[in-house]
Formats: C-alpha cells, structure tokens, sequence
C-alpha cells in the first residue's frame, strides 16, 4: 500500500473548523491532528478527515451517511472509535462543526492522557 500525503485541502477546511475551539493541534506523521486533555479527537489522514466518536454517534453517522466508514489507516486494521467522515460532511461547515462538537465532547468525557515519561539515559 502506498502512502499519501495528506490532503492540504482538507487540512485548511480542519483548521478552519477548529479555529476558536478548545482543542491542541499537533502533527502527526505529517498530518494534523487536533487533542483533548491529551486524547486525540481529529484529524487528517491523507484523503480523509477522522473524528473519534462516542458509539450512539458513531452508529448514527454511519446510518446517516452510506459514505461514513469505520475509520482503517491500514486496510483490515480499523482503529477503535474512529470514523472517516463522508465529504457530505466536511464540505458543510455547519454539519462539519457540529459533529467536531460531539468528537471533542466525547474528548473531554475521556480521563486525560498523562504525558509519557522520558527514558533518562544512563552512561
């Protein structure tokens, strides 16, 4: 499988739709990707964007929008609540803003992520 580049346009529309919230972008592998207390919420990768949702919103994505799928960075390894979201969505800001607000929502209900700690090299 050959790797992508993530899209810039759908980056710009992410950023857009994030800007004013409370959540922390980061990159990642070379796509943007957006945080609560730690947790990611968001995010790009390569032709799609990703929300983590909470499983009565994931169910109703996927029965609203025949083009939302469980979101797979690899094919046959979905990752555990994650969706890849239809451009139904993204390419209507409002709609878009409105299932960020349930991702970060989910986000802040998680326990925070502690950061990891440093290995202290010894010589």
């Amino acid at each position: 499988m050959k790797w992508e580049k993530c899209s810039t346009e759908l980056s710009d529309i992410l950023a857009g739709a994030t800007a004013g919230s409370p959540a922390q972008k980061r990159m990642m592998f070379g796509c943007p990707a957006y945080f609560i207390n730690g947790n990611m919420v968001t995010g790009v990768h390569q032709s799609n964007i990703i929300l983590r949702l909470n499983e009565d919103d994931r169910r109703s994505i996927l029965e609203e929008f025949d083009e939302a799928a469980p979101f797979e960075p690899f094919p046959g390894r979905p990752m555990k609540e994650y969706i890849a979201l239809p451009a139904a969505v993204y390419d209507d800001s409002a709609l878009l803003k409105s299932w960020l607000s349930r991702s970060f929502r989910y986000g802040a209900s998680l326990p925070p992520k502690q950061p990891k700690q440093k290995k202290n090299k010894e010589k």
